[in-house]
């Protein structure tokens, strides 16, 4: 039986027990605990959240913002180790991210992309219109730096991620059609990210198409292509490799955000706050846009909510490892560590609520259970 999250209030009370030491620890300007303390809160609410189903969604939010804190207080511990840049890591953990969508692709989702074009098409156009033009809408209205700047056009420039399968399925949403759009938008990455940096974040920084298209082919398309030919050859063979690459993918996308974090610190403290809400902006934009697209053009109820998360989601982890890519970890890369946690926040929130609301196509699908519904 599926267990709720109304009952056992009682397992909140580490959780407030560390949030009120974190109170005092900031109270007492005791540096030294008070970043310990908050991680740890995040982390214990994090293990309550897994024991309800409908909340089981923010705990890998929570676990981001639990090593986030730590970035935040204790910077120096995620630049370098024994003098290697950790920063380093940030590729290859890309990289085997992309293996892992690729491994987890089949011919069967292939095929979908064949069985409905046209959903397909509106999805990926729109994920490549909404967030670049909303992105680029933000910047000329808020006055960052034009490095940061050029990294929210970034993220906006970049396909949307696999968190948006996952929500989608969590959503009651048409997952066959949100695997189709994060595969077809990915693929096209290494043409499209390129060409709208290019065209809308050129006067902020220097773009360079041939090698901004090269980078994201290595950290995107190889791997994939490497993960499906995995898929074919192996999948199902190694079991105990099966069940780990989820978990690789998520300690990938923690540590890629804690290093960017950590790095960019400082210019954080100084934009921070106004850097979430541009950011919040662009990502509630490309929910709204996406879901009121799909209505207007006569779309089923999941469908809609489908091409909803797929505009809004966004895979921010490969806008960091381009940011690096690009000389501007610290800078351009800040839009994208910001995007990921809230975008997962946001995300998981709206399938949640969606989870509760059966689209009208599933009710009217499903036979009636006794007379008083015939």
């Amino acid at each position: 039986m599926t267990q709720t999250f109304t009952l056992r209030p009682r397992l909140f009370i580490p959780s407030l027990a560390l949030l009120f030491g974190y109170i005092a620890a900031v109270y007492a300007q005791n540096n030294k605990i008070d970043g310990w303390l908050l991680m740890l809160f995040f982390l214990s609410l994090a293990l309550v959240f897994q024991k309800a189903e409908k909340l089981k969604g923010f705990s890998f939010p929570l676990i981001i913002f639990a090593v986030v804190s730590l970035a935040m207080y204790y910077p120096q511990y995620f630049v370098s180790v024994d003098g290697f840049k950790l920063s380093k890591l940030i590729i290859p953990l890309l990289q085997i991210i992309m293996f892992g969508m690729g491994s987890e692709l089949s011919l069967a989702e292939l095929s979908t992309v064949f069985k409905m074009p046209k959903k397909i098409l509106v999805g990926v156009v729109c994920h490549y219109t909404v967030m670049p033009i909303v992105g680029f809408t933000l910047v000329s209205l808020f006055n960052f730096p034009k490095e940061i700047a050029a990294g929210i056009i970034l993220v906006g420039c970049c396909p949307s991620g696999l968190a948006s399968n996952v929500m989608s399925y969590l959503a009651r949403a048409n997952l066959a059609l949100s695997i189709a759009v994060t595969t077809v938008s990915t693929l096209l990455a290494p043409l499209f990210t390129p060409l709208l940096m290019r065209l809308l974040a050129g006067r902020l920084i220097e773009v360079h198409f041939w090698d901004l298209a090269w980078d994201t082919t290595k950290v995107v398309i190889f791997p994939i292509l490497a993960g499906l030919l995995f898929h074919f050859l192996v999948r199902g063979k190694v079991k105990w490799l099966d069940k780990i690459m989820p978990l690789i993918s998520m300690v990938g996308i923690a540590l890629i955000i804690t290093v960017i974090t950590a790095a960019g610190r400082d210019s954080l403290l100084k934009v921070g706050a106004l850097l979430i809400v541009a950011v919040a902006i662009h990502n509630t934009a490309g929910y709204t846009l996406g879901y009121w697209f799909s209505r207007l053009l006569g779309f089923e109820e999941k469908d809609c909510r489908t091409i909803s998360l797929e505009v809004g989601m966004q895979n921010s982890g490969l806008a960091s490892g381009l940011a690096l890519l690009m000389g501007g970890m610290a800078t351009i890369g800040l839009a994208p560590a910001v995007f990921g946690p809230l975008m997962n926040i946001s995300g998981s929130s709206l399938a949640t609520w969606w989870h509760g609301r059966i689209p009208k196509e599933d009710l009217l699908s499903e036979p009636p259970t006794d007379l008083t519904d015939i």
